[in-house]
């Protein structure tokens, strides 16, 4: 790899283990995009450096260490350009009219009126209730795909959420549940949080009230 490629490709991990904390060398490929041979080398290099570690057993994957997250906001300020930035600027306030709305549906994923008229724990027995509620996701996908257009017009890394969306999408649509709101399962709620906190630290800008969950 060139230096620079080097260099994006170090950001690209660094900053894709600041968003989820803890991902396996497949999730940081989906993330990143980044080759097989590519991660490996970026991984190690930040291991031995002490940046990363990798955790084995039940819960394993790699994930930063103090120093990772602390190197996080001088790699972000070098790889954000000032079109980046703007790009990225318009499309966070297209996104928060729908963010609100994608917890409200979330909360309808988990819960659905009981038989005496309160809300009780979605145990997905009932398709029709779940059939609607993938429908109104699937059109706030629609919304939320448009929302993201002027970052994705000029940040390859905001280029990539699309398409996980639509894979998340996709897996809900093929019944897998998990696929909507589990954590740590690529479902269509991390995929948001991971887009949220992006937004956040793109723009260097502390979660407000405003800025919902």
């Amino acid at each position: 790899m060139t230096s620079t490629r080097q260099a994006s490709a170090r950001f690209l991990v660094v900053h894709a283990l600041r968003l989820t904390g803890l991902a396996s060398a497949d999730d940081l490929a989906n993330v990143t995009g980044l080759e097989e041979e590519e991660l490996s080398s970026v991984l190690g290099e930040l291991v031995a450096a002490g940046l990363a570690k990798q955790r084995t057993g039940r819960v394993s994957g790699y994930a930063l260490t103090a120093d990772g997250r602390r190197s996080h906001p001088d790699l972000l300020s070098d790889h954000v350009t000032p079109g980046e930035a703007a790009g990225v600027a318009a499309a966070y306030e297209a996104f928060l009219p729908v963010n609100g709305r994608f917890k409200d549906i979330c909360t309808r994923w988990q819960l659905r009126p009981g038989p005496d008229g309160t809300n009780v724990a979605n145990d997905h027995t009932d398709p029709e209730y779940d059939t609607a509620v993938v429908g109104e996701l699937g059109s706030l996908h629609t919304e939320t795909v448009a929302a993201l257009a002027p970052a994705v017009a000029v940040s390859e890394r905001f280029g990539r959420y699309p398409a996980r969306f639509a894979s998340a999408l996709d897996r809900i649509r093929a019944g897998e549940a998990a696929a909507f709101a589990r954590p740590m399962s690529a479902s269509y709620h991390d995929v948001w949080m991971a887009l949220h906190e992006d937004f956040l630290l793109t723009l260097g800008r502390e979660r407000e009230a405003a800025d919902g969950h």
